[in-house]
Protein backbone atom coordinates (compact mmCIF):
# COMPACT_ATOMS: atom_id res chain seq x y z
CA UNK A 1 0.00 0.00 0.00
CA UNK A 2 1.24 3.20 -1.10
CA UNK A 3 2.60 5.54 1.38
CA UNK A 4 0.90 8.79 0.29
CA UNK A 5 -2.35 8.90 -1.25
CA UNK A 6 -3.18 7.59 -4.53
CA UNK A 7 -4.68 10.02 -7.33
CA UNK A 8 -6.28 9.01 -10.40
CA UNK A 9 -7.00 12.37 -12.34
CA UNK A 10 -10.12 12.81 -14.91
CA UNK A 11 -11.48 9.34 -15.45
CA UNK A 12 -13.21 9.90 -18.87
CA UNK A 13 -15.73 7.75 -16.56
CA UNK A 14 -16.63 6.10 -13.16
CA UNK A 15 -19.34 3.95 -12.03
CA UNK A 16 -20.12 5.77 -8.60
CA UNK A 17 -22.43 4.53 -5.51
CA UNK A 18 -25.30 7.32 -4.61
CA UNK A 19 -26.65 6.48 -1.96
CA UNK A 20 -30.07 8.58 -2.69
CA UNK A 21 -30.47 5.93 -4.77
CA UNK A 22 -29.15 2.95 -3.65
CA UNK A 23 -27.41 2.29 -6.82
CA UNK A 24 -24.54 2.76 -9.08
CA UNK A 25 -24.28 5.80 -11.48
CA UNK A 26 -22.20 6.81 -14.30
CA UNK A 27 -20.07 10.01 -13.11
CA UNK A 28 -17.90 11.21 -15.84
CA UNK A 29 -14.86 13.77 -15.64
CA UNK A 30 -14.07 12.04 -12.09
CA UNK A 31 -11.00 12.32 -9.81
CA UNK A 32 -10.70 9.47 -6.94
CA UNK A 33 -8.13 9.81 -4.23
CA UNK A 34 -7.05 6.31 -2.67
CA UNK A 35 -5.55 6.53 1.02
CA UNK A 36 -5.41 4.01 3.73
CA UNK A 37 -6.75 1.53 1.46
CA UNK A 38 -10.17 3.37 1.06
CA UNK A 39 -11.43 5.60 -1.00
CA UNK A 40 -11.11 9.45 0.80
CA UNK A 41 -12.59 11.02 -2.56
CA UNK A 42 -14.77 10.32 -5.73
CA UNK A 43 -16.30 13.31 -7.44
CA UNK A 44 -15.22 16.06 -9.92
CA UNK A 45 -11.71 17.30 -9.94
CA UNK A 46 -13.12 20.78 -9.10
CA UNK A 47 -14.43 19.39 -5.49
CA UNK A 48 -11.19 18.36 -4.57
CA UNK A 49 -10.06 19.52 -1.27
CA UNK A 50 -7.07 21.92 -1.17
CA UNK A 51 -5.18 18.88 0.75
CA UNK A 52 -5.40 16.66 -2.51
CA UNK A 53 -5.70 18.69 -5.32
CA UNK A 54 -1.74 19.45 -4.58
CA UNK A 55 -1.13 15.89 -4.83
CA UNK A 56 0.77 14.73 -8.09
CA UNK A 57 -0.96 12.37 -10.77
CA UNK A 58 -0.56 9.10 -10.37
CA UNK A 59 -2.85 7.47 -13.03
CA UNK A 60 -4.23 9.32 -15.54
CA UNK A 61 -7.84 8.34 -16.22
CA UNK A 62 -8.51 10.23 -19.78
CA UNK A 63 -9.03 7.12 -21.74
CA UNK A 64 -9.86 4.74 -18.47
CA UNK A 65 -13.46 4.08 -16.78
CA UNK A 66 -13.77 3.28 -12.83
CA UNK A 67 -16.01 0.56 -11.63
CA UNK A 68 -16.79 -1.25 -7.91
CA UNK A 69 -14.31 -4.55 -7.94
CA UNK A 70 -16.81 -7.79 -8.88
CA UNK A 71 -17.57 -10.51 -6.37
CA UNK A 72 -17.55 -13.85 -7.14
CA UNK A 73 -19.66 -15.79 -4.34
CA UNK A 74 -19.34 -19.15 -5.94
CA UNK A 75 -15.65 -20.65 -6.87
CA UNK A 76 -13.39 -23.79 -6.38
CA UNK A 77 -10.23 -22.40 -7.23
CA UNK A 78 -8.06 -25.61 -5.69
CA UNK A 79 -9.59 -28.24 -8.15
CA UNK A 80 -11.53 -26.77 -11.39
CA UNK A 81 -8.26 -25.73 -13.23
CA UNK A 82 -7.52 -29.07 -12.97
CA UNK A 83 -10.47 -30.18 -15.39
CA UNK A 84 -9.52 -27.42 -18.39
CA UNK A 85 -9.98 -29.27 -22.10
CA UNK A 86 -11.43 -32.47 -20.36
CA UNK A 87 -15.29 -31.29 -19.02
CA UNK A 88 -15.97 -29.62 -21.79
CA UNK A 89 -18.13 -32.51 -23.43
CA UNK A 90 -18.00 -34.95 -20.53
CA UNK A 91 -21.31 -36.20 -18.56
CA UNK A 92 -22.44 -39.53 -17.35
CA UNK A 93 -25.85 -40.33 -19.68
CA UNK A 94 -27.03 -42.54 -17.16
CA UNK A 95 -27.10 -39.33 -14.40
CA UNK A 96 -28.67 -37.00 -16.98
CA UNK A 97 -25.41 -35.91 -18.01
CA UNK A 98 -23.89 -34.54 -14.61
CA UNK A 99 -20.15 -34.97 -14.31
CA UNK A 100 -20.08 -35.17 -10.38
CA UNK A 101 -20.49 -38.39 -9.22
CA UNK A 102 -18.38 -40.75 -11.80
CA UNK A 103 -15.69 -38.21 -13.49
CA UNK A 104 -14.80 -35.53 -11.41
CA UNK A 105 -13.59 -38.18 -8.84
CA UNK A 106 -11.49 -39.27 -11.86
CA UNK A 107 -9.64 -36.16 -12.62
CA UNK A 108 -10.09 -34.52 -9.56
CA UNK A 109 -6.95 -32.67 -7.79
CA UNK A 110 -4.50 -33.95 -5.55
CA UNK A 111 -2.44 -32.08 -2.49
CA UNK A 112 0.47 -31.85 -4.98
CA UNK A 113 -1.72 -29.41 -7.61
CA UNK A 114 -4.08 -27.60 -5.64
CA UNK A 115 -1.62 -24.84 -4.95
CA UNK A 116 -1.19 -24.05 -8.29
CA UNK A 117 -4.94 -24.67 -9.22
CA UNK A 118 -5.68 -22.13 -6.57
CA UNK A 119 -2.98 -19.07 -8.14
CA UNK A 120 -4.57 -20.31 -11.78
CA UNK A 121 -7.92 -19.62 -10.68
CA UNK A 122 -7.21 -16.54 -8.87
CA UNK A 123 -4.88 -14.92 -11.19
CA UNK A 124 -7.77 -15.26 -13.33
CA UNK A 125 -10.27 -14.05 -11.22
CA UNK A 126 -8.14 -11.08 -10.67
CA UNK A 127 -7.71 -10.36 -14.39
CA UNK A 128 -11.49 -9.98 -15.38
CA UNK A 129 -11.94 -7.58 -12.60
CA UNK A 130 -12.74 -9.76 -9.33
CA UNK A 131 -11.70 -8.28 -6.20
CA UNK A 132 -13.45 -10.60 -3.33
CA UNK A 133 -14.27 -14.35 -3.77
CA UNK A 134 -16.17 -17.07 -2.22
CA UNK A 135 -13.41 -20.14 -2.09
CA UNK A 136 -15.13 -23.29 -1.70
CA UNK A 137 -12.63 -25.77 -1.11
CA UNK A 138 -11.40 -28.64 0.92
CA UNK A 139 -9.06 -27.58 3.06
CA UNK A 140 -5.73 -27.96 1.94
CA UNK A 141 -1.98 -27.17 3.36
CA UNK A 142 -0.82 -24.00 2.84
CA UNK A 143 -4.65 -22.05 1.75
CA UNK A 144 -4.32 -19.18 4.23
CA UNK A 145 -0.94 -18.32 2.63
CA UNK A 146 -2.20 -18.51 -0.77
CA UNK A 147 -5.43 -16.53 -0.51
CA UNK A 148 -3.15 -14.03 1.46
CA UNK A 149 -1.09 -13.75 -1.11
CA UNK A 150 -3.39 -13.28 -4.05
CA UNK A 151 -4.35 -10.02 -3.21
CA UNK A 152 -7.71 -10.73 -3.14
CA UNK A 153 -10.53 -10.43 -0.43
CA UNK A 154 -10.79 -14.30 0.09
CA UNK A 155 -13.65 -15.58 2.13
CA UNK A 156 -12.73 -18.80 2.75
CA UNK A 157 -15.56 -21.99 2.73
CA UNK A 158 -13.96 -24.85 4.06
CA UNK A 159 -16.29 -27.57 3.38
CA UNK A 160 -17.01 -30.80 4.77
CA UNK A 161 -19.54 -33.58 4.77
CA UNK A 162 -20.87 -36.73 6.14
CA UNK A 163 -20.94 -39.04 3.59
CA UNK A 164 -18.74 -39.80 0.04
CA UNK A 165 -20.73 -40.41 -3.02
CA UNK A 166 -20.02 -42.28 -5.65
CA UNK A 167 -21.36 -44.43 -8.45
CA UNK A 168 -20.35 -48.27 -9.78
CA UNK A 169 -22.52 -48.59 -12.29
CA UNK A 170 -23.02 -44.96 -14.19
CA UNK A 171 -26.37 -44.76 -13.33
CA UNK A 172 -27.12 -45.09 -9.78
CA UNK A 173 -25.32 -43.00 -7.16
CA UNK A 174 -23.91 -45.05 -3.41
CA UNK A 175 -23.26 -42.59 -0.45
CA UNK A 176 -20.89 -44.07 2.64
CA UNK A 177 -21.79 -42.28 5.52
CA UNK A 178 -18.89 -41.81 8.03
CA UNK A 179 -18.96 -43.29 11.47
CA UNK A 180 -19.00 -39.58 13.41
CA UNK A 181 -21.88 -38.22 10.85
CA UNK A 182 -18.86 -35.39 9.64
CA UNK A 183 -18.69 -33.75 13.22
CA UNK A 184 -14.48 -34.09 12.66
CA UNK A 185 -14.60 -32.60 9.48
CA UNK A 186 -16.99 -29.96 10.43
CA UNK A 187 -14.77 -29.00 13.39
CA UNK A 188 -11.75 -29.20 10.85
CA UNK A 189 -13.18 -26.26 9.14
CA UNK A 190 -14.36 -24.44 11.78
CA UNK A 191 -10.80 -24.23 12.86
CA UNK A 192 -10.23 -22.84 9.39
CA UNK A 193 -12.72 -20.68 9.22
CA UNK A 194 -11.75 -19.10 12.72
CA UNK A 195 -8.05 -18.32 11.84
CA UNK A 196 -9.15 -16.94 7.66
CA UNK A 197 -11.40 -14.08 10.06
CA UNK A 198 -8.19 -13.33 12.60
CA UNK A 199 -6.17 -13.34 9.54
CA UNK A 200 -3.58 -9.92 10.02
CA UNK A 201 -4.30 -8.72 6.26
CA UNK A 202 -8.08 -7.87 7.10
CA UNK A 203 -8.78 -8.91 3.72
CA UNK A 204 -9.61 -12.87 5.12
CA UNK A 205 -13.20 -13.79 6.46
CA UNK A 206 -14.81 -16.80 6.74
CA UNK A 207 -18.38 -18.93 5.92
CA UNK A 208 -19.65 -22.16 6.86
CA UNK A 209 -20.41 -24.16 4.11
CA UNK A 210 -21.69 -28.02 4.81
CA UNK A 211 -20.50 -29.39 1.20
CA UNK A 212 -23.99 -30.44 -0.65
CA UNK A 213 -27.69 -31.33 0.95
CA UNK A 214 -27.16 -35.16 -0.01
CA UNK A 215 -23.89 -35.93 1.22
CA UNK A 216 -24.76 -33.76 4.80
CA UNK A 217 -27.00 -35.36 7.71
CA UNK A 218 -29.68 -33.20 9.20
CA UNK A 219 -27.56 -33.16 11.85
CA UNK A 220 -24.65 -31.67 10.61
CA UNK A 221 -26.77 -29.25 8.53
CA UNK A 222 -28.38 -27.87 11.94
CA UNK A 223 -25.10 -27.22 13.74
CA UNK A 224 -23.68 -25.61 11.06
CA UNK A 225 -25.75 -23.57 10.25
CA UNK A 226 -25.85 -22.86 14.34
CA UNK A 227 -22.21 -22.20 13.93
CA UNK A 228 -22.65 -19.68 11.35
CA UNK A 229 -25.50 -17.67 13.38
CA UNK A 230 -22.93 -17.81 16.63
CA UNK A 231 -20.13 -16.43 14.68
CA UNK A 232 -21.99 -14.01 12.24
CA UNK A 233 -21.50 -15.26 9.19
CA UNK A 234 -23.37 -16.56 5.79
CA UNK A 235 -23.83 -19.96 5.29
CA UNK A 236 -24.05 -21.89 1.78
CA UNK A 237 -24.83 -25.30 0.30
CA UNK A 238 -24.86 -27.10 -3.01
CA UNK A 239 -28.70 -28.07 -3.26
CA UNK A 240 -30.91 -28.40 -6.60
CA UNK A 241 -27.85 -28.62 -8.36
CA UNK A 242 -28.72 -31.66 -10.28
CA UNK A 243 -31.35 -34.05 -10.81
CA UNK A 244 -29.78 -36.90 -9.28
CA UNK A 245 -29.42 -35.07 -6.09
CA UNK A 246 -33.47 -33.76 -6.18
CA UNK A 247 -34.74 -37.76 -7.00
CA UNK A 248 -32.25 -38.50 -3.81
CA UNK A 249 -33.84 -36.46 -1.40
CA UNK A 250 -37.40 -36.49 -2.58
CA UNK A 251 -36.72 -40.20 -2.12
CA UNK A 252 -35.38 -39.99 1.42
CA UNK A 253 -37.68 -37.24 2.49
CA UNK A 254 -40.58 -37.04 0.15
CA UNK A 255 -40.09 -33.39 -0.15
CA UNK A 256 -37.67 -31.10 -2.59
CA UNK A 257 -33.92 -30.39 -1.24
CA UNK A 258 -35.48 -26.42 -1.18
CA UNK A 259 -38.30 -27.80 1.25
CA UNK A 260 -35.76 -30.21 3.12
CA UNK A 261 -33.67 -27.40 3.46
CA UNK A 262 -36.68 -25.70 5.28
CA UNK A 263 -37.84 -28.12 7.61
CA UNK A 264 -34.33 -28.00 8.94
CA UNK A 265 -34.66 -24.54 9.77
CA UNK A 266 -31.49 -23.62 7.61
CA UNK A 267 -32.92 -21.22 5.14
CA UNK A 268 -32.42 -17.53 6.04
CA UNK A 269 -31.37 -14.40 5.09
CA UNK A 270 -27.57 -15.68 5.98
CA UNK A 271 -28.58 -18.59 3.75
CA UNK A 272 -26.90 -18.98 0.17
CA UNK A 273 -28.20 -21.88 -2.05
CA UNK A 274 -25.26 -22.59 -4.33
CA UNK A 275 -27.17 -23.38 -7.78
CA UNK A 276 -31.03 -23.27 -6.35
CA UNK A 277 -31.48 -24.70 -10.41
CA UNK A 278 -33.47 -27.67 -9.85
CA UNK A 279 -36.63 -26.49 -8.41
CA UNK A 280 -40.14 -28.02 -8.07
CA UNK A 281 -41.71 -26.08 -10.90
CA UNK A 282 -38.33 -27.12 -13.16
CA UNK A 283 -39.41 -28.82 -16.48
CA UNK A 284 -36.39 -31.45 -15.53
CA UNK A 285 -37.80 -32.46 -12.12
CA UNK A 286 -41.42 -32.06 -12.28
CA UNK A 287 -42.92 -32.64 -8.10
CA UNK A 288 -46.67 -32.33 -7.05
CA UNK A 289 -45.87 -28.65 -5.37
CA UNK A 290 -45.15 -25.71 -6.87
CA UNK A 291 -43.47 -23.86 -3.23
CA UNK A 292 -39.52 -23.81 -3.68
CA UNK A 293 -39.78 -20.16 -5.05
CA UNK A 294 -41.84 -19.18 -2.65
CA UNK A 295 -40.04 -20.82 0.16
CA UNK A 296 -37.00 -18.96 -0.82
CA UNK A 297 -37.98 -15.64 -1.15
CA UNK A 298 -40.05 -15.80 2.42
CA UNK A 299 -37.34 -17.10 4.43
CA UNK A 300 -34.67 -13.93 1.97
CA UNK A 301 -32.66 -17.14 1.44
CA UNK A 302 -30.26 -16.51 -1.58
CA UNK A 303 -28.98 -18.05 -4.73
CA UNK A 304 -25.47 -18.50 -5.82
CA UNK A 305 -25.89 -18.50 -9.81
CA UNK A 306 -23.11 -19.97 -12.37
CA UNK A 307 -24.75 -20.16 -15.39
CA UNK A 308 -21.44 -21.45 -17.04
CA UNK A 309 -20.96 -24.53 -15.57
CA UNK A 310 -25.00 -25.74 -15.85
CA UNK A 311 -24.74 -24.65 -19.61
CA UNK A 312 -22.13 -26.69 -20.27
CA UNK A 313 -24.40 -29.73 -19.20
CA UNK A 314 -26.98 -28.37 -21.12
CA UNK A 315 -28.94 -27.21 -18.29
CA UNK A 316 -30.09 -23.86 -17.46
CA UNK A 317 -31.61 -21.98 -14.05
CA UNK A 318 -35.63 -21.00 -15.06
CA UNK A 319 -34.58 -18.26 -14.89
CA UNK A 320 -32.77 -15.24 -13.35
CA UNK A 321 -35.33 -12.54 -14.32
CA UNK A 322 -37.88 -14.85 -12.44
CA UNK A 323 -36.14 -15.37 -9.28
CA UNK A 324 -35.26 -11.37 -9.56
CA UNK A 325 -38.59 -10.46 -9.73
CA UNK A 326 -39.57 -12.84 -7.00
CA UNK A 327 -37.16 -10.43 -5.09
CA UNK A 328 -34.29 -13.27 -4.60
CA UNK A 329 -31.33 -11.85 -4.10
CA UNK A 330 -29.03 -13.80 -7.05
CA UNK A 331 -25.67 -13.41 -7.11
CA UNK A 332 -22.90 -14.62 -9.46
CA UNK A 333 -20.36 -17.42 -9.55
CA UNK A 334 -18.06 -18.78 -12.02
CA UNK A 335 -17.84 -22.17 -9.99
CA UNK A 336 -15.91 -23.84 -12.92
CA UNK A 337 -13.11 -23.02 -15.53
CA UNK A 338 -12.22 -20.09 -16.92
CA UNK A 339 -12.77 -17.95 -13.84
CA UNK A 340 -13.34 -15.08 -15.62
CA UNK A 341 -17.08 -13.44 -14.25
CA UNK A 342 -17.34 -11.37 -17.15
CA UNK A 343 -18.26 -14.58 -18.92
CA UNK A 344 -21.19 -15.22 -16.71
CA UNK A 345 -22.42 -12.29 -16.54
CA UNK A 346 -23.16 -11.84 -20.27
CA UNK A 347 -24.00 -15.72 -20.13
CA UNK A 348 -26.50 -15.17 -17.78
CA UNK A 349 -28.29 -12.29 -19.73
CA UNK A 350 -28.49 -14.01 -22.54
CA UNK A 351 -30.25 -17.37 -20.92
CA UNK A 352 -32.27 -15.22 -18.84
CA UNK A 353 -33.72 -13.14 -22.18
CA UNK A 354 -33.97 -16.61 -24.51
CA UNK A 355 -35.90 -18.62 -22.10
CA UNK A 356 -38.41 -15.08 -21.81
CA UNK A 357 -37.95 -14.69 -25.24
CA UNK A 358 -37.49 -11.06 -24.50
CA UNK A 359 -33.87 -9.02 -24.27
CA UNK A 360 -36.13 -6.79 -21.13
CA UNK A 361 -36.10 -10.23 -19.26
CA UNK A 362 -32.67 -9.34 -17.83
CA UNK A 363 -30.65 -6.27 -18.01
CA UNK A 364 -26.76 -5.27 -18.24
CA UNK A 365 -27.94 -3.44 -14.63
CA UNK A 366 -29.32 -6.96 -13.13
CA UNK A 367 -26.41 -8.62 -14.24
CA UNK A 368 -23.86 -6.25 -13.04
CA UNK A 369 -25.52 -5.44 -9.42
CA UNK A 370 -25.44 -9.30 -9.07
CA UNK A 371 -21.64 -8.89 -9.61
CA UNK A 372 -21.02 -6.21 -7.34
CA UNK A 373 -24.05 -4.74 -4.67
CA UNK A 374 -25.96 -7.86 -4.35
CA UNK A 375 -23.13 -10.05 -4.45
CA UNK A 376 -21.57 -8.48 -1.64
CA UNK A 377 -24.89 -8.72 0.29
CA UNK A 378 -24.77 -11.98 0.39
CA UNK A 379 -21.87 -11.58 2.56
CA UNK A 380 -23.18 -9.29 4.97
CA UNK A 381 -21.14 -6.35 3.15
CA UNK A 382 -22.80 -2.93 2.46
CA UNK A 383 -19.05 -1.53 1.94
CA UNK A 384 -17.64 -3.75 -1.31
CA UNK A 385 -19.41 -3.90 -4.29
CA UNK A 386 -19.71 -0.58 -5.06
CA UNK A 387 -17.10 2.61 -5.32
CA UNK A 388 -18.09 5.37 -2.49
CA UNK A 389 -15.98 8.26 -0.39
CA UNK A 390 -15.00 6.06 2.72
CA UNK A 391 -15.33 2.56 1.24
CA UNK A 392 -13.02 0.44 0.57
CA UNK A 393 -10.29 1.15 -2.38
CA UNK A 394 -11.72 -2.03 -4.03
CA UNK A 395 -11.78 -1.32 -8.33
CA UNK A 396 -11.42 -1.72 -11.62
CA UNK A 397 -9.88 0.48 -13.97
CA UNK A 398 -11.07 -0.24 -17.72
CA UNK A 399 -9.30 1.03 -21.07
CA UNK A 400 -12.11 2.69 -23.04
CA UNK A 401 -9.40 2.57 -26.24
CA UNK A 402 -9.50 -0.55 -26.57
CA UNK A 403 -10.75 -1.38 -29.84
CA UNK A 404 -13.28 -3.61 -28.77
CA UNK A 405 -14.63 -0.90 -26.57
CA UNK A 406 -15.29 1.57 -29.20
CA UNK A 407 -16.94 3.29 -30.30
CA UNK A 408 -19.20 3.22 -26.80
CA UNK A 409 -22.40 4.32 -26.14
CA UNK A 410 -22.48 2.80 -23.02
CA UNK A 411 -19.34 1.26 -21.46
CA UNK A 412 -20.40 -1.36 -18.46
CA UNK A 413 -22.78 -2.84 -21.57
CA UNK A 414 -19.32 -2.38 -24.18
CA UNK A 415 -17.31 -4.17 -21.62
CA UNK A 416 -19.88 -7.21 -20.85
CA UNK A 417 -21.08 -7.60 -24.33
CA UNK A 418 -18.14 -6.93 -26.00
CA UNK A 419 -14.56 -6.26 -24.62
CA UNK A 420 -15.19 -9.02 -21.50
CA UNK A 421 -11.65 -8.68 -19.90
CA UNK A 422 -9.26 -7.85 -23.00
CA UNK A 423 -10.10 -4.60 -21.57
CA UNK A 424 -9.43 -4.69 -18.04
CA UNK A 425 -6.25 -2.33 -17.36
CA UNK A 426 -5.79 -2.50 -13.79
CA UNK A 427 -6.83 -3.74 -10.44
CA UNK A 428 -7.18 -2.10 -6.86
CA UNK A 429 -7.97 -4.17 -3.73
CA UNK A 430 -7.62 -2.13 -0.58
CA UNK A 431 -5.89 0.43 -2.92
CA UNK A 432 -3.07 -1.90 -3.48
CA UNK A 433 -2.44 -2.55 -7.05
CA UNK A 434 -2.86 -6.33 -7.97
CA UNK A 435 -3.23 -6.24 -11.78
CA UNK A 436 -1.27 -3.84 -14.42
CA UNK A 437 -2.13 -4.14 -17.88
CA UNK A 438 -2.88 -7.32 -18.15
CA UNK A 439 -0.22 -8.81 -15.43
CA UNK A 440 -1.07 -10.29 -12.10
CA UNK A 441 1.58 -8.13 -9.75
CA UNK A 442 1.00 -10.30 -6.88
CA UNK A 443 1.32 -14.30 -8.12
CA UNK A 444 3.74 -16.15 -10.63
CA UNK A 445 0.59 -16.91 -12.70
CA UNK A 446 2.62 -18.19 -15.53
CA UNK A 447 4.80 -20.50 -13.53
CA UNK A 448 1.95 -21.48 -11.67
CA UNK A 449 -0.10 -22.79 -15.46
CA UNK A 450 3.24 -24.09 -16.68
CA UNK A 451 3.08 -26.61 -13.25
CA UNK A 452 -0.71 -27.12 -13.82
CA UNK A 453 0.64 -28.54 -17.38
CA UNK A 454 2.76 -31.22 -15.89
CA UNK A 455 0.68 -31.50 -12.92
CA UNK A 456 -2.39 -32.33 -15.38
CA UNK A 457 -0.45 -34.96 -17.23
CA UNK A 458 0.53 -36.51 -14.15
CA UNK A 459 -3.23 -36.90 -13.08
CA UNK A 460 -4.34 -37.86 -16.47
CA UNK A 461 -1.89 -40.40 -16.95
CA UNK A 462 -3.26 -42.56 -13.82
CA UNK A 463 -7.17 -42.20 -14.89
CA UNK A 464 -7.68 -45.64 -15.93
CA UNK A 465 -6.40 -46.63 -12.26
CA UNK A 466 -9.35 -44.70 -10.74
CA UNK A 467 -12.18 -45.21 -13.05
CA UNK A 468 -14.62 -47.94 -12.59
CA UNK A 469 -14.08 -49.63 -16.20
CA UNK A 470 -10.71 -48.59 -16.22
CA UNK A 471 -11.26 -46.70 -19.85
CA UNK A 472 -8.44 -44.26 -20.69
CA UNK A 473 -8.19 -40.40 -21.19
CA UNK A 474 -8.51 -41.22 -25.02
CA UNK A 475 -11.61 -43.04 -24.38
CA UNK A 476 -13.28 -40.72 -21.91
CA UNK A 477 -11.95 -37.92 -23.41
CA UNK A 478 -11.92 -38.29 -27.29
CA UNK A 479 -9.99 -35.57 -28.70
CA UNK A 480 -12.04 -32.96 -31.01
CA UNK A 481 -9.93 -34.13 -34.35
CA UNK A 482 -8.26 -37.36 -34.98
CA UNK A 483 -4.40 -36.93 -35.15
CA UNK A 484 -2.98 -37.45 -38.64
CA UNK A 485 -0.39 -39.85 -38.45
Amino acid sequence: MSARPIRISGLRQAVLWDESSAGHVYAPDTDLVIEGGKIVFAGPASELPDMYAALPVDVDGRDLMAMPGLVDVHSHPATEPMSRGMFDELGSPGLFYSSLYEYMPVFRADATSKPDCARVAYSEMLLSGVTTIVDLSTPWAGWLDAATESGLRVCLGPMFRSAAWRTTNGYTVDYTWSEDGGQRSMDEALETVDAAQADASGRLSGMIVPAQIDTCSPEILKASFAAAEKRGLPWQTHAAQSIVEFQEITRRHGMTPVQWLDSLGVLSSRSIVGHAIFLDDHPSTPWHTKRDLDILVSRDAAVAHCATVFARRGYVLRDFGRYKRAGIRIGLGTDTYPHTILDDLRLTTYLGRVQEQTPEAVSTRDVFDAATCVGASLLGRDDIGRLKTGGPADLVLVDLSHPMMRPSIDPVRSLVFSADDRAIHSVYVAGRKVVEKGRVLTMDYEGATSRLVEEQARIVGSVAQRDRLGRSLETLVPPTFPTRR
